[in-house]
């Protein structure tokens, strides 16, 4: 693996760590490697545990790559993220993902497209600050949000940029279970643990009828706002 993204397999788990030794900015490189990881997942045929560093999964997107100017970068940032959400929500393994801290978009988004979602007591903060520091959400970001919030917090949480402590984040339905830091990272791998004892088969085809509607939604958004240029 590169520097950002650390990647371990036992006992049919594909532990995915991301850690860029500041705050897990979601940049090309840090997508690229989390693609990756995701290949060796697949190859491995293991339940994803994906999960960030003590404080923080992750800040966002690279905000000095969407401010350089550069529409190479930018595009491959954004229609990167919206398909590693995809890949996520459709994976045919079982995808658990935890915080142990404050959790932002880019981050957050890769967070509602996964199975079972994990969050830490504290301090931190949870939602989506974008319009808050001058950013539109991307249509992608909404559909992904209006699947798992409650359609009350769905409305505040997106046009007031309103973050939110891990309680309310709960409640909400930006995670499913909250837990202290101490316990965290255990509950969060036998949660993982738990997921190699189904019928991963049917699991897989499950998920896909559950989520067709919105799976269909996200692609028709991904392709509306982020055309692949080598589709035109």
């Amino acid at each position: 693996m590169g520097e950002r993204v650390k990647y371990e397999f036992a006992d049919g788990i594909s532990r995915i760590t991301m850690d860029d030794g500041k705050v897990n900015v979601i940049s090309p490189e840090m997508i690229a490697e989390l693609n990756e990881a995701f290949d060796l997942a697949q190859a491995d045929r293991g339940v994803v545990l994906l999960g960030g560093k003590t404080g923080i999964f992750s800040a966002g997107f690279d905000l000095k790559v969407l401010r350089s100017g550069d529409s190479g970068r930018i595009f491959s940032m954004l229609r990167g993220c919206a398909d590693l959400a995809l890949r996520i929500m459709t994976f045919k393994k079982p995808v658990v993902t935890f915080s142990m801290g404050h959790t932002y978009p880019a981050g957050l988004f890769l967070m509602l497209a996964s199975d079972l979602r994990l969050g830490t007591k504290g301090e931190f903060a949870w939602g989506f600050n974008e319009v808050v520091i001058g950013l539109t959400l991307p249509q992608y970001s909404l559909e992904l949000a209006r699947q798992r919030l409650t359609p009350s917090y769905y409305s505040r949480a997106t046009i007031t940029g309103e973050l939110f402590g891990p309680d309310e984040a709960l409640a909400a339905g930006f995670m499913d279970i909250l837990c202290s830091p101490e316990e965290i990272e255990a509950k969060a791998l036998n949660a993982a643990t738990q997921l190699t004892k189904i019928n991963h088969d049917a699991h897989y085809a499950t998920k896909l009828k559950v989520r067709k509607q919105y799976i269909d939604d996200l692609k028709t958004a991904i392709e509306a706002e982020l055309p692949n240029p080598s589709a035109q």
